[in-house]
Formats: structure tokens, C-alpha cells, sequence
């Protein structure tokens, strides 16, 4: 029978799942690390020729057997990235990727040139924040002249690697929503917000044409014959990681809410219209499968828990021990997690703080529990935002890296005062992807069913990773989110200066 098969590509490493959705197990895995370039400057770049040789790692790992079986495959891919190519398709510079906060300078001059955020907002949903595609252009026009010059297509992550599956350049609705240039109320690219990024030139001509959610492309030969994979496999259209992980969730109706803990945090929810916020609190994206998909995004998520455990020695397997042998709260100690500056809340210059040190908390585990409840609470910042303008919610379905921390689920419960709940397929990102491609090849042959219907039979949840909100710790946890908050609300002048 058909197999499918969904590929994340991240900012540390590219991940590959092979699904079976008859038996409804995984077929086959594999994961490649990726490194990353960064400058003093901010900048956060990787080379695209790595991904792809990770991607051909991956399929090389898993048993020809398998591979020689996919029907159709989706790459799910960090977002905001740009990815800049010539027309003969070469790549003309590293990519400049999501966390990549170098052009914090060029946001303010695009939104200035509408008219400031608030106009921004009116003219695409979104204002353009730090590490968002826009204000990659004009970084790029003044410090790579010559590879802005031989411009032909404007390509995402996700999209370079579709280009490389099928030879041919396109994007789709919910990762383009990330670029700051697409008018999320009407899925077209705003004329205004393109003609602000760059007034010399029709950046419009170098965006690929928008594909549709169930659109399927024809795999390259060469490149199904180097991975392993059949002549006939299609190639779904894929989209952002968020969009993805929101399908493998299953977060493809309204009333449910996700959390992916990653190198990034992210919290979401679907929407059947557009929902956006007038002062830009969270990103009013659309989603990857025809609706629309609200989403806060934190930028310091497991990186800030790896970096601590790095600098005292220890895996973050161990870390679960460091937060039994600590309170909630860690006894007054407060991180502001802002390693790689921050997005929600707004400080793109912003730099990781540690207060309330004393004789007591002043050890690894109290240091390891302040960056988890530091990077949890900059999560609850954001979903205050949804609450405020009306968003309910009765649990959360948790996926990314940090899920499979049986402590950080807990703290999750405790700090949102919600269940919480892991599916069974912990890379939602590929997983998601996986679940696209399945819904995109029925529908092309003739199978009707929604792409809730696909998540409804294909996501199932892990009952002994569940997690239900504890009284005692989730009014402790108040009580040091409000001191988060006030050390927040201290720093920010300062970060904004």
C-alpha cells in the first residue's frame, strides 16, 4: 500500500516520516542536524546547500523498502526565512532565517513608508515584525548588492525545497502570510507594503505564484531517483512549520489551541475568518489548509533551556530532575529569556536578564527552571493577548521538542491553568506535512474527505503523557508570572532605547 512521508526542516536539524496510514504507524524516521551561522550583528543565516543535503541524508537512512513505496510527500520548513535565486534556480546568498534580527532597522523604515504599524495592519493583517521576509529585501540590496541585483525569485525555506523536489518555484497561502508582504483578509500580495520595501523595483515580478491548499506537483526525476523514491510520487504543497504542526495536532477547526515547543515557541489556534488585532499582539496568519491560523510566536523557547544546561554540563534529558528539586517560582529568580532578542513581547534588541539572585537560588537547577518558566511565561504573555480579544479554549495539545519533557507538560498545565494534552506522533511539524500530502492525494483521486476528517482519524493523543492543572502550583505560578511581568515591564524601556 501507499506510504507518505512529511519532512521538517528546521533551525537545528531536518527531520524525515515516513507514515502508513492503513496501519496507521510510522514507517520509517530519521533526522539530520543542521548548524547555524550567527553575527555579532544578529544575523542568524544557513546555507540552503545544507538543507538539502540533509534531506538526502535522511531519505539514505530509511530502508529502501520503504522509500521505494511513498505515493506523496510535503516539506513542512521554519518560516520567514529568504531564500534568494537566480533565474537558472542557483541560490545567490546564505539564507537569512526567522530568528535573524539584523534587519530590526529595515521593519520600521517599510512600515514608515505606509504610514507606520497601524496602516501596515490595515493594508495585510500583520505589521512587519523582526525576522519577518520584507525586511530581508532592503538588508539585502545594501549589503549584497550584487546578489540582490541577479534576483529572480523570492523563495521561502519550505519553497526552495519544493523547488529542489519539483523543479518548479511556488509558495502557498499560510507560510507566505509571514512574509509581511500578503494581505491575509484577501490571500493577495499587498502592492503598497512591496512597492515600500523596495520603490526602485517590482519585487512582485520575483514572487512565485500562490498554489492552492490540496495542489499537488510532480516529483523531479533525478531528484526521486537520488532519494529513493518513486518516479510517480507527487509533491503536496507543504507550508511553514507552524502550519504544519497545526494539521498534526490537529488544529484544523475552531476551539482548539496548540503549543509547539521548539527552538522557537509558538502558540495557535484556527480560525474560519481572519482574526486580526489592530494593535498587531499576534500574527494573523493564514493557515496551510484554507483557513486561518492566529499565532503568537516567542523567539527563545528549548534554546534557552539547552543553553543553560550546556553552560553547566548537563543534557536537557536531565533536566526534569533540576525542576523536581525546585519550586515553582525558583525561589524568586527570574529569567527574561532573551537570548536571541524577542518577538512577543516586541524587543528585537532585547537581551536575556536574570534577576532575584540570593544565596539560595543561585545553582543549576534553580537557573534551569527559571529559562523553562521564563520562556513558558513569554508564551503566556501571548495568550493573554487571545484571551483579552475574546479566544477560549479548553486544553492545550502541546508537540515540539519540549513535549517530551514530562515536567515542562506539567508546568505548561499549571502556568495556563489548562489540560494539556500530546499526541501520540510527537513531531507534529512532520507529521503534519505527512497528513497534508495523504489529504492532497486523496482529493486527487476522488476522495472527499475534509482535511478534518484526515486529522480525526490520523492524530490520536497519548493518555499517559496527559497533564491536568494542579490548584496549588498554578496560584504559584501566578504569583511569579506577575513578577515576570513587573521585571518586563522594568527592562522594557531599557531594551527599547
Amino acid at each position: 500500500m501507499d506510504l507518505v512521508a512529511g519532512i521538517d526542516a528546521g533551525t537545528q536539524s531536518l527531520k524525515v516520516l515516513v507514515y502508513d496510514a492503513v496501519t496507521r504507524t510510522i514507517a520509517g524516521s530519521s533526522s539530520a542536524p543542521l548548524a547555524l551561522s550567527s553575527g555579532n550583528d544578529g544575523s542568524r543565516e544557513q546555507p540552503p546547500a545544507d538543507w538539502v543535503a540533509a534531506l538526502h541524508a535522511c531519505f539514505q537512512a530509511i530502508d529502501p523498502a520503504v522509500r521505494s513505496r511513498i505515493a506523496a510527500l510535503a516539506v513542512s520548513g521554519q518560516q520567514h526565512g529568504f531564500v534568494p535565486v537566480d533565474a537558472a534556480g542557483d541560490v545567490l546568498a546564505p539564507a537569512k532565517l526567522w530568528c535573524d534580527t539584523s534587519t530590526s532597522a529595515e521593519c520600521v523604515q517599510i512600515m514608515d513608508a505606509v504610514g507606520g504599524p497601524a496602516r501596515t495592519i490595515a493594508l495585510a493583517g500583520n505589521p512587519v515584525l523582526t525576522g519577518y521576509t520584507a525586511s530581508k529585501l532592503p538588508w539585502t540590496k545594501a549589503h549584497r548588492p550584487e546578489a540582490y541585483a541577479r534576483l529572480a525569485t523570492i523563495l521561502l525555506p519550505h519553497d526552495y525545497l519544493n523547488f529542489v523536489l519539483t523543479g518548479q518555484r511556488f509558495c502557498e497561502y499560510g507560510d507566505a502570510s509571514g512574509t509581511g508582504w500578503l494581505d491575509v483578509r484577501t490571500r493577495t500580495w499587498s502592492k503598497e507594503l512591496l512597492r515600500a520595501t523596495d520603490p526602485d523595483r517590482d519585487l512582485a515580478a520575483c514572487l512565485p505564484p500562490i498554489a492552492e491548499p490540496d495542489a499537488l506537483f510532480d516529483v523531479d526525476p533525478a531528484t526521486a531517483a537520488a532519494l529513493g523514491v518513486p518516479a510517480t510520487a507527487k509533491v503536496a504543497v507543504g507550508g511553514g512549520d507552524n502550519m504544519m504542526a497545526a494539521i498534526g495536532t490537529g488544529c484544523v477547526v475552531p476551539g482548539r489551541l496548540a503549543m509547539s515547543l521548539g527552538t522557537s515557541g509558538t502558540l495557535f489556534a484556527y480560525s474560519d475568518t481572519p482574526v486580526v488585532d489592530p494593535e498587531g499582539a499576534w500574527a494573523a496568519f493564514c493557515s496551510s489548509t484554507g483557513g486561518w491560523l492566529p499565532l503568537i510566536c516567542t523567539m527563545n523557547c528549548t534554546v534557552v533551556t539547552e543553553q543553560v544546561a550546556k553552560a553547566f554540563g548537563f543534557s536537557t534529558r536531565d533536566g526534569d530532575a533540576h525542576l523536581r528539586a525546585t519550586a515553582p517560582g525558583a525561589d524568586g529568580l527570574v529569567m527574561l529569556p532573551f537570548l536571541n532578542g524577542e518577538r512577543t513581547p516586541d524587543l528585537p534588541h532585547g537581551k536575556g536578564v536574570l534577576a532575584g539572585l540570593d544565596t539560595t537560588n543561585m545553582t543549576p537547577a534553580h537557573l534551569y527552571r527559571a529559562a523553562m518558566e521564563g520562556a513558558t511565561y513569554s508564551l503566556k504573555y501571548g495568550y493573554d493577548a487571545f484571551v483579552r480579544a475574546g479566544m477560549q479554549f479548553d486544553r492545550i495539545v502541546l508537540t515540539g521538542g519540549g513535549s517530551n519533557s514530562a515536567e515542562w507538560r506539567q508546568l505548561v498545565a499549571d502556568v495556563f491553568g489548562l489540560p494539556v494534552d500530546v499526541p501520540v506522533q510527537a513531531e507534529g511539524a512532520a507529521f503534519g506535512a505527512a497528513l497534508q500530502a495523504l489529504w492532497a492525494l486523496g482529493r486527487s483521486r476522488g476522495d472527499a474527505a475534509s482535511i478534518h476528517d484526515i486529522t480525526d482519524r490520523h492524530v490520536a493523543l497519548d493518555a499517559s503523557l496527559s497533564a491536568q492543572p494542579d490548584p496549588a502550583r498554578t496560584q504559584a505560578y501566578a504569583s511569579a508570572y506577575a513578577r515576570y511581568l513587573r521585571h518586563l515591564d522594568a527592562i522594557t524601556p531599557l531594551q527599547r532605547g
